[in-house]
């Protein structure tokens, strides 16, 4: 009975945002009825997410959250390369990284904090993590250091190395990790109760619910653009909290659905794995698109971008080292986002 209302409720939303996108030309109405649709749809991708992962272990099942909620940025930002528009495709990668980081992960250690004392996780894997993260910030500071000292041509060929450096070093680590290793790493927390489906119908419903996702997702970034404009909202602004926030949502809620059930470990698997599938996979890859379209796009950050991520890095590094988590780390995760949110706003 829960579950046919549930799919009614998400069923409702997105006739209702189908309705707005295609039948009125009111741009609020329209923003209001995807961002309606994209939280029941998310809330959707996350019950598939958590059946997923009682099957194949936290650590696929929250790779196959960040991948399938990742697969509707690239193919957003994949537009947006073919159309020029680069400032605002670092800016939504800046924003999915630190979002992910600070917004996801706080919350998540947040909530799960405010029910169970103390979440651990495997230490191990947070500590490879850790280490993953500052790769991709050297990997993002040297083209910004150098850019004043090399040519264009050259920072575009050094930006193509980087990329393909950085994508070879997520491959390998995905091996690492679920092949070579996969034991070391493996899960340590236990798996409650009973699935809400069998495996197939648990899979085939993660395929359904993303491409709705990235359906609604795609409507809502197109409204969203006209009415932040009415508010007089940056550009940098929109594409690192607005688009970037819109566009995590099924991350969102399946991570914290997650750690408030005590499933700490996938919840961060969700959170910082999105945010590494990002930096080293998902932005390398447009920088290889832009070159093959034939109008390259580097992968220099402005000054205000790499601030951002370094700090995310840093206090998320921090934090999660030592593979345990309470409500005060989330506050203070929270706490960095807010403060770069402020900032990037008044920019």
């Amino acid at each position: 009975m829960k579950q046919k209302l549930f799919f009614t409720l998400v069923g409702a939303s997105f006739a209702l945002a189908a309705y707005a996108h295609y039948g009125t030309d009111l741009d609020l109405f329209k923003f209001i009825t995807a961002s309606l649709a994209v939280v029941f749809l998310a809330a959707w991708l996350g019950k598939a997410t958590e059946s997923v992962a009682h099957y194949a272990g936290d650590r696929i099942g929250g790779f196959l959250n960040a991948t399938f909620g990742n697969a509707a940025e690239l193919i957003i930002a994949f537009f947006l390369v073919k159309s020029g528009y680069f400032d605002m495709v670092k800016a939504s990668i800046t924003g999915s990284i630190i979002g992910n980081m600070l917004l996801v992960l706080g919350l998540s250690v947040f909530l799960g904090g405010l029910i169970y004392k103390e979440q651990k996780f495997n230490s191990l894997l947070a500590g490879h993590n850790a280490s993953l993260m500052i790769l991709a910030v050297i990997a993002l500071f040297v083209p910004a250091v150098f850019m004043q000292q090399l040519p264009v041509a050259k920072i575009n060929t050094l930006s193509i190395v980087i990329a393909v450096i950085l994508i070879v070093a997520y491959v390998l680590w995905l091996i690492f990790s679920m092949v070579t290793h996969k034991d070391f790493l493996s899960d340590i927390e236990p798996h409650d109760g009973e699935p809400s489906w069998s495996k197939g119908v648990s899979i085939i419903m993660l395929l359904v619910a993303t491409f709705f996702v990235a359906l609604v997702s795609e409507w809502l970034v197109h409204s969203v653009e006209v009415v932040t404009k009415a508010f007089g909202w940056s550009e940098i602004f929109v594409g690192a909290f607005v688009i970037a926030i819109i566009g995590n949502a099924a991350e969102h809620s399946a991570a914290i659905l997650l750690a408030m059930k005590n499933r700490i470990g996938a919840a961060v698997e969700i959170a910082i794995g999105s945010s590494l599938q990002i930096a080293l996979f998902v932005a390398p890859t447009l920088v290889l698109i832009s070159w093959f379209l034939g109008q390259p796009m580097n992968i220099v950050f402005s000054p205000f971008e790499l601030a951002a991520i370094g700090a995310s890095a840093f206090i998320a590094i921090s934090i999660s080292r030592d593979g345990a988590t309470n409500w005060f780390e989330g506050v203070l995760l929270l706490a960095v986002y807010i403060i770069l949110g402020t900032a990037f706003f008044f920019v």
